[in-house]
């Protein structure tokens, strides 16, 4: 309890009974790097005092404790986690809606912090539903252009004879229908980012156009003489190993290099099962907040079986049962009986498994 518990401070002896309080200081560390830990005691020299700072220790104490020194650094905690919850507070204006405390999400969000203000180009890959839209708004929103447009293409919606007109504009009678001069999502990114979702679904011709727009940040509309410049972030996307596809000839190598100077590898929901509870709860809150009613919460054997179930379609599959939840089910605490209807057949049925199996989920 001690090394995975929360707590806002923990006063820790060096001397214990059966064991040494820097290592134990150490070992709480690894585990939580949010533990905010005084040392006490009253054998304490000035070598033992900078192992422990070194080992990561807020303060050091001597015995025998005074009262005021106490109060003194329990003041100075609590400002520094008002400090560290305002600091989150920002951050999470960056994550946006990005909910997720396992440790491949953590460190997700941190890169992204880190990268974002700093590179121009970023890829995605992950399977339908991980989020990938919601990284590129924060990669966005983290980023130097945050105060320009996020504009959102998917690439695989677009008719190929369209692809070019919607990507990089055309001029009034360019073509049949033209009747008048259109800005493409690249002029509209301009000074802020654009985000080509299923980039992997782009034709050819309109890849080597992309690739041309990012060597030389320049755009030429459909039916134009003169091209027109734009600085924008560009962030494309793919469920597809776009590798192997590069290997088969059906997307371009020299794209590929251009695009992936930042690469994302967004993890699907079953290899991050530890975020269910979370997520679950994050969706109901936000239903119930849309419609103005009480938030539903599953109970603890309810959650068992989200948590079994491997989600094909990830996190958006996840918010549709928890929105099925939210419409169907009356009470707000939500059981197993309630919830189990509302799940796909895979999820609610009895597989059979091993006990070592059983005890891994």
């Amino acid at each position: 309890e001690f090394v995975t518990g929360r707590f806002d401070l923990i006063f820790l002896d060096v001397l214990l009974g059966d064991g040494n309080g820097i290592e134990l200081l150490r070992f709480a560390l690894e585990r939580n790097a949010r533990h905010v830990i005084v040392m006490i005691s009253g054998h304490a020299d000035i070598e033992m005092a900078v192992e422990a700072t070194r080992a990561g220790a807020y303060d050091f104490i001597e015995k025998p404790l005074s009262l005021a020194r106490v109060l003194v650094t329990i003041d100075n905690v609590v400002r520094t986690r008002r400090l560290q919850a305002e600091a989150d507070r920002l951050a999470s204006r960056a994550y946006g809606e990005f909910v997720g405390e396992s440790d491949v999400i953590v460190q997700l969000k941190a890169d992204i912090l880190k990268s974002a203000p700093k590179a121009s180009r970023f890829l995605i890959l992950g399977e339908n539903g991980t989020g990938k839209e919601l990284v590129a708004s924060m990669i966005h929103r983290a980023g130097p252009k945050s105060s320009g447009p996020f504009v959102a293409v998917n690439c695989a919606a677009i008719p190929s004879d369209l692809v070019e007109s919607e990507l990089f504009g055309h001029v009034r009678g360019s073509f049949t229908g033209a009747r008048a001069d259109r800005k493409g999502k690249f002029a509209e990114a301009d000074q802020g980012s654009i985000f080509l979702d299923e980039i992997s679904e782009m034709p050819a011709e309109a890849q080597a156009k992309i690739l041309r727009v990012l060597e030389t940040r320049q755009v030429t509309p459909v039916g134009a003489n003169k091209a027109i410049t734009v600085d924008c972030t560009i962030i494309a996307a793919s469920n597809r190993n776009l590798e192997q596809m590069t290997a088969d000839g059906t997307f371009r190598q020299d794209l590929l290099y251009r695009l992936n100077v930042v690469s994302f590898t967004l993890p699907p929901l079953r290899e991050r099962k530890a975020d269910i509870p979370l997520l679950a709860a994050h969706f109901l809150s936000r239903f119930a907040n849309d419609a103005g009613t009480a938030a539903k919460q599953l109970d603890t054997d309810a959650l068992t079986m989200p948590c079994a179930y491997d989600f094909p379609g990830n996190i958006r599959e996840l918010r549709n049962l928890m929105e099925r939840v939210n419409i169907y089910c009356d009470r707000r605490l939500v059981n197993r009986l309630d919830l189990k209807p509302r799940l796909p057949p895979k999820a609610s049925g009895s597989s059979r498994r091993s006990l070592t199996e059983a005890v891994h989920e």
